[in-house]
């Protein structure tokens, strides 16, 4: 590994539960009844696909965040957090959380918490958790869902239910932790990152349809094809509140109108199936921005079912082009790249990465790039060269083979 490169190494399930239990007995006294842990994600393709019911292919990473937690007798919640020692201790009630009730990070937990109980999934009181988590914080690696997924497999089993236990079940702790982030958080994310954090499987990538809500687990095992999948925290500033993101996802609702369609995946279905061609369906758009975002979403869900394709044949020495062609529409067609993330991009391919592409909601965040084996340290010397020739802060590095999704951990 190069000189002066900042790797960030994932916690193993024991150090991480050890983490919250410490955390937890220093700030609450006692045990908790448990700790849980849910993955950030990173996603290799289908970006910004999820709002508008496309394809997404993420796995799960090796960097989890952990929860310990114990009900209350009342519907007090407080929370605090390892990632901010000095801030006071976040507190609401259970039953005045809502729509515009609450701010702060901790949203994210009432807000599973109030999603669970409007849905019939929890019936439970308050409680008192801490949280410990190696999810990097801003980075586009979905360290919001992550918080909110470990909270729902933890509310799911205090409070008597059993739908952490199948993928069914799963499928909805997914979508109260959306409506979490979507109505109480107050970011409009679709549900790839919660589904990511909550079904993925060790050694395979979650293809899953926004359409449908189908998911098929694909065999991703890079290693055997002598390769390896490198993430690139750029440590520019990812949010997903600050207008951009919500502007994106209503420029696509805007152009399915115009299109006399529900969502652009019936235009990306009708071009894959011949119905359409791409021009055809860009000619019927007369504003050039709604023209640029629309041919983003339908060659994006077009190169996921490519990359899903070669997945299925073995083919992982080819998904390099793919991966590029991605990179190049979010940055011209919806442009939600950064400087930092164009850099991180060219300086990998040149320093002999298949493909690089930035990753998660852009404006900042992450890139990844699939490299051969045992050249990731050269790689990300490369890019740690590149951003201080710039003179951007130093990123920092990954590895991220595919892991599970959300449990308790014992």
């Amino acid at each position: 590994m190069s000189d002066g490169v900042r790797w960030l190494g994932a916690w193993p399930h024991t150090q991480g539960a050890a983490h919250a239990r410490t955390g937890f007995a220093a700030a609450f006294g006692g045990e908790p009844s448990g700790v849980w842990a849910a993955p950030g994600r990173v996603n290799l393709i289908g970006e910004h696909t999820d709002y508008n019911n496309g394809l997404c292919f993420p796995t799960a990473l090796p960097h989890s965040t952990y929860l310990a937690l114990r009900p209350r007798t009342d519907d007090a919640i407080t929370l605090v957090s390892a990632q901010m020692p000095r801030s006071a201790p976040w507190t609401a009630t259970l039953n005045a959380v809502g729509p515009g009730t609450v701010a702060g990070w901790g949203t994210y937990v009432a807000g599973t918490a109030w999603a669970m109980a409007a849905g019939g999934a929890y019936g439970g009181s308050g409680f008192d958790a801490f949280v410990a988590s190696c999810v990097p914080g801003g980075a586009g690696l979905s360290s919001s869902a992550a918080l909110e997924c470990s909270a729902a497999v933890a509310l799911d089993e205090l409070g008597g239910g059993s739908l952490r236990q199948t993928d069914e079940g799963r499928a909805i702790l997914v979508q109260c932790c959306v409506r979490a982030e979507n109505e109480i958080a107050g970011a409009p994310t679709g549900g790839m990152d919660q589904s990511a954090s909550l079904l993925a499987r060790a050694g395979h990538a979650l293809l899953l349809d926004c359409l449908t809500g189908a998911t098929e687990h694909v065999p991703f095992d890079l290693t055997s094809s002598g390769l390896t999948l490198l993430v690139i925290d750029t440590r520019a500033h990812h949010a997903l509140v600050d207008g951009q993101y919500a502007s994106r996802r209503s420029q696509c609702e805007q152009a399915a109108r115009r299109l006399g369609v529900e969502s652009l995946r019936q235009a990306a279905d009708a071009v894959a199936s011949g119905t359409w061609a791409l021009s055809e369906v860009l000619d019927r758009l007369d504003d050039p921005v709604l023209i640029r975002r629309t041919r983003h979403i339908i060659t994006e869900i077009g190169r996921t079912a490519q990359f899903a394709e070669l997945l299925r044949a073995g083919r992982l020495d080819e998904i390099g082009p793919l991966l590029d062609a991605s990179h190049a529409s979010l940055r011209d067609d919806y442009e939600v790249s950064a400087r930092e993330l164009d850099a991180a991009v060219v300086a990998a391919r040149e320093a002999g990465a298949l493909g690089a592409r930035m990753t998660g909601g852009g404006f900042g965040g992450s890139a990844i790039a699939v490299v051969p084996l045992g050249t990731e340290g050269h790689v990300a010397g490369a890019v740690h060269g590149a951003f201080a020739t710039a003179g951007f802060e130093p990123p920092a590095f990954a590895l991220a083979p595919p892991m599970q999704g959300a449990a308790r951990i014992a």
